[in-house]
């Protein structure tokens, strides 16, 4: 194993060069249940010099000493050394993690801990990757490889947030794909490909030189205020997303990021890859709508909010109250998740508002977010996230991941939003919105705070990130705790802060710079013109209201209190609420069919009011052009009808009468009508259903036939497998016998023998040998000579060598240090393929036979030599 020298600068040193060679990237790989394979492939493709520094991180067995170093060692060109605590990174380097170690880089140097987590539950990849990202931010790297589980799925989603590149093994190409294959479902992989791929991939970026630093961009875009439009422009066609009123850092950033995986020097390189590349639009896209979330993030929010708060707001309302909460920007739905299951604690630790439920609404721009969310599968990483308690009770193990339970996934409603052009959630007892309004510049925070304060229910609770505020709303929302950036709504007195409702064909005009007040004479009958038309306008024309498809009041003009009226109680600004008597079955059904139907709708001669004050009215309901913020707008215009003359007062008080039997008998039939519509539409709703519902049985039906299929095919393997299984352990029965039989046929013999490997290290010897060779069973892997023998045969060693040279045998006579005699073989070891893999020696006692000739011939005794 390579061992590096020790850190020559202290840790948290800058990293920018070490020696002549600059770091371009610090680059974070992770694998586990085969990965030397893929490891060895990635690192085979690495030059001596390319300015990376890859630290490996691996699921070890904390009880074996590691070989990691030694393996890669054999096919890396570069130096790899196991990670010394605290040595500074230097470039073109490979460090490897020590056994029962956690591996991390503070300040570009490594850093050891010991675990914290108990063997089984470590997941080293997400420890390291998320160091990576926070030290190194846009600068950092991270390949996940073959592995089993689901580790490196958190710590990719923060490289991605900082900026940074990751890559992921092609599962088909990987021996286990569960790693991979669960940090590409995140949605944050940058590039997929086998490990040499990758590795190519990599030395592509990094032979196009260090990333730019990203203030180039910025600073591009600061010069010139226009120099996003194009892209922008792009990206409103494509999606329908405006990112026009994002803050230009964010932008730059992130666009700067795509440009340097492109390798493109210039926005109008980049702008003219995304006019012809749509896939490279939705790539850009994703990276914008990049979430910052996970499970009760900064927990002292939490903490406070379930032990103070939540149990204040349940208090305020009855029990029984549907309560209503909004996350915006909830991402892949951790914390519309977290906050469900919080309000189930809160509720079980109250009894006495056992009868309340919630209803949480999470919406997210990015549509595969929410698709995600909707699943609600989550890494096996989130252990470090939620207590073992919460683990245990709202989740279920799934296949080495945990899946939100069903009572809390009930909860919530995930749905696609555009908080900037979409209409808002109302009516909210609770509205979160944490670290979205940072990334927005402050006209739009200015936009949706009071959007937020008109979605809220009075006392209701609005939460933001650590990094926001209200600012100058403070007539809006009353801080409850400015820690957590926990405020309550105000209910506005005097003049309100009127909602600017977002309108998704809305388009803002910014007056040029040239353009000056109107102070010219020119301007001065324009201005008179406006005036007057302003002035005949509310002198003359009639009475008339805006509504929205639910009857609410947008707007009013002209005096329609004869027509309308606030009703007792609670301010509610709705038409079929504040309709006077007379009008309000007739206007039912008149906007439900000017909703209908393109022509205007006409209700003539309807009376309101009762007796001498009884005044007769024509209306007309006339639909708008549909906004895609406020829905279908309609307008409702009163004309008042003027009396034909005096009549006498016998004359007057008969036709008073008659006018309240007629106005009866008008509203009943209009109520029929109305009563009849609503049957139709009723019945025809109905119908629907039922179709849909004979669908679903059909393909709940179908899904069962493949449920029932997919469960006899899985026993058809399972038998498979068992059949494979038995097989397996019959072979190892038979191998283990044979080995048994081998080790008792060679000392039956008696005959002393030693196998050697074709470098000449002992790979077995019998029993008998270690008479004459000092050998024990740890000398398995020594050198021949290293081994002192009580042979007077130095040559042992050449002669075991001429034999793999030649393949011919050896044979000599070879006295010992005790008097005895021995015949010594060698021959060379072949196996069943006729491969030679070392030579045996055997060594056979002759001494006797030496004694015989002796006293026979009187021949002494010499070394002998080679056989015939």
């Amino acid at each position: 194993m390579t061992t590096l020298p020790p850190p020559d600068a202290p840790a948290g040193s800058s990293t920018a060069s070490v020696g002549a060679t600059r770091i371009l990237r610090i680059v974070g790989l992770g694998a586990s249940a085969g990965g030397l394979d893929a490891l060895e492939q990635f690192v085979a493709r690495l030059p001596a010099r390319s300015g990376l520094a890859l630290v490996v991180v691996t699921h070890m067995d904390p009880t074996q000493p590691a070989l990691l170093a030694q393996l890669l060692q054999r096919v890396c060109a570069l130096p790899v050394a196991e990670a010394v605590e605290g040595l500074r990174i230097a470039a073109d380097h490979v460090y490897v993690i020590p056994p029962n170690k956690e591996l991390t880089v503070v300040g570009g140097c490594l850093r050891l801990a010991s675990p914290q987590q108990r063997r089984g539950l470590r997941l080293p990849v997400d420890l390291l990757f998320e160091s990576l990202a926070l030290d190194q931010r846009e600068r950092a790297a991270g390949v996940v490889l073959s592995g089993m589980g689901s580790d490196g799925s958190l710590g990719v989603q923060a490289i991605k947030r900082a900026g940074g590149l990751v890559l992921a093994q092609q599962p088909d190409s990987a021996q286990f794909d569960a790693m991979p294959a669960s940090a590409i479902r995140t949605g944050c992989v940058d590039r997929i490909g086998t490990p040499a791929q990758l590795a190519v991939h990599l030395l592509a970026l990094a032979g196009a030189g260090a990333p730019a630093p990203v203030s180039s961009v910025e600073e591009h875009v600061s010069g010139d205020p226009d120099a996003l439009q194009g892209i922008l422009a792009l990206l409103n066609s494509a999606g329908r997303h405006d990112f026009s009123l994002y803050k230009r850092r964010t932008l730059a950033r992130r666009i700067e990021r795509r440009m340097g995986v492109h390798k493109l020097h210039g926005l109008a390189a980049y702008e003219a890859l995304l006019r012809g590349s749509p896939q490279e639009c939705s790539l850009l896209v994703n990276e914008l709508l990049i979430g910052v979330t996970g499970f009760f993030r900064d927990r002292a929010v939490w903490q406070r909010l379930q032990d103070e708060h939540l149990p204040g707001l349940l208090r305020l309302r009855p029990d029984g109250h549907p309560f209503r909460a909004w996350v915006a920007g909830c991402s892949t739905g951790e914390e519309a998740y977290s906050l469900a299951m919080v309000f189930r604690e809160v509720q079980e630790a109250m009894p006495e508002r056992s009868a309340s439920s919630l209803q949480i609404f999470a919406s997210d721009l990015s549509e595969d977010a929410i698709e995600r969310a909707r699943r609600g599968l989550f890494a096996a990483g989130i252990s470090g996230e939620v207590s073992a308690q919460r683990l245990q009770r709202f989740f279920k193990p799934e296949h080495g991941e945990y899946r939100i339970s069903k009572s809390i996934r009930e909860m919530v409603v995930f749905a696609p939003h555009d908080l900037i052009s979409d209409p808002p959630f109302t009516k909210l007892d609770l509205l979160s919105c944490r670290n979205l309004l940072i990334y927005f510049t402050a006209p739009l925070q200015n936009r949706l705070l009071p959007l937020f304060h008109y979605s809220l229910r009075s006392g209701g609770l609005l939460l933001l990130g650590s990094s926001e505020s209200i600012g100058r709303f403070g007539t809006l929302f009353e801080p409850l705790d400015a820690q957590s950036r926990l405020y309550r709504r105000r209910d506005a007195a005097g003049a309100p802060v009127a909602p600017d409702f977002p309108v998704r064909s809305r388009r803002r005009s910014h007056p040029s710079p040239k353009e000056t007040p109107l102070s010219e004479p020119r301007d001065i009958p324009s201005g008179l013109q406006a005036s007057a038309e302003h002035l005949l306008l509310h002198e003359f024309s009639p009475p008339a209201v805006l509504v929205n498809e639910h009857g609410d009041i947008l707007y009013i003009n002209g005096r329609t209190g004869r027509y309308l009226e606030p009703a007792a109680g609670k301010a509610n600004w709705n038409i079929h609420v504040m309709a006077r008597e007379g009008l309000r079955g007739p206007l039912d059904d008149a906007l439900r069919r000017a909703l209908a139907q393109p022509e205007p709708v006409e209700v003539r001669g309807l009376i309101v009011g009762e007796g001498p004050n009884a005044t007769r009215v024509d209306i007309t309901v006339r639909a708008v052009a549909p906004s895609g913020a406020l829905g279908e707008v309609t307008m409702i215009v009163f004309r008042e009808v003027p009396a034909a003359g005096p009549p006498p007062a016998a004359r007057g008080r008969r036709s008073a009468a008659q006018l309240d039997l007629e106005a009866q008998l008008q509203r009943m039939r209009l109520e029929l009508q109305t009563l009849r519509e609503d049957m139709r539409v009723t019945q025809e709703e109905l119908q629907s259903s039922n179709e849909e519902l004979q669908s679903t049985n059909e393909e709940l039906q179908s899904t069962n036939e493949e449920l029932t299929s997919s469960k006899e095919e899985l026993q058809s393997m399972n038998e498979e497998l068992q059949a494979v299984n038995v097989e397996l352990q019959s072979k190892l029965d038979d191998l283990e016998l044979a080995q048994s039989d081998m080790k008792n046929l060679l000392n039956s013999t008696e005959i002393a023998t030693l196998f050697l490997d074709r470098e000449l290290n002992v790979r077995r010897f019998t029993e008998q040998a270690q008479s004459l060779i000092k050998l024990r069973d740890s000398d398995v892997g020594r050198p021949l000579s290293d081994l002192s023998s009580s042979l007077d045969y130095p040559g042992l060693k050449t002669d075991a060598q001429q034999t793999l040279r030649t393949l011919a045998s050896s044979e000599k006579q070879v006295a010992s240090s005790d008097g005895r005699w021995f015949n010594v073989r060698i021959m060379p070891y072949r196996s069943l393929d006729d491969a030679i893999l070392g030579v045996v020696i055997t060594f056979i006692d002759i001494s006797a036979t030496k004694r015989l000739e002796a006293r026979l011939g009187g021949v002494p005794a010499s070394t002998g030599g080679p056989s015939a």
